[in-house]
């Protein structure tokens, strides 16, 4: 991780880009030849992503809380997104063929998620302050040090 940057920044926003939150929730542990295959898949689809840099996959962080494991994805689009969903080459679609058949088999075990939010210049707000260079948003798409003119949420917003 980057070392922590001591002042206030914010993220620097140009173009929009893509949150996508992807993510697995454990319902049932014992039942971990249904659960594991999934969240054994997401590792390789990420190394896949840092390596190809023209798939338009930006970074990404991984949270554990309680039974939930969320991934947190920055894409440079939506199209960029959808694209390596979809393509039969990649890791993700045989992952996603492979889970849909175990999925089917009704017991519930393993639950998975995501969430996709467009993110456009001037609709997004963000604040760091004593944390790494290389965090969220900011780390994304790069920050920026608050000034007078960036002092309150509704500034650094627009």
């Amino acid at each position: 991780m980057a070392k922590h940057i001591p002042v206030r920044t914010m993220a620097n926003v140009k173009e929009p880009l893509v949150l996508f939150l992807i993510g697995m929730r454990i319902n049932t542990f014992w039942r971990v030849w249904e659960w594991l295959p999934a969240f054994l898949a997401m590792g390789p689809m990420i190394v896949e992503l840092y390596k190809n840099p023209e798939l338009g996959f930006l970074r990404a962080r991984t949270e554990m809380a309680g039974r939930t494991i969320t991934v947190i994805q920055y894409w440079k689009s939506f199209e960029a997104l959808e694209a390596y969903a979809s393509q039969g080459d990649r890791k993700h679609r045989p992952a996603w063929t492979a889970f849909y058949k175990r999925a089917t088999s009704g017991t519930g075990a393993v639950g998975i998620f995501h969430e996709t939010y467009v993110v456009r210049p001037g609709e997004v707000e963000s604040l760091y302050a004593d944390m790494p260079a290389d965090f969220g948003l900011g780390g994304a798409v790069g920050m920026q040090p608050v000034t007078p003119r960036t002092e309150s949420a509704r500034q650094r917003k627009g």
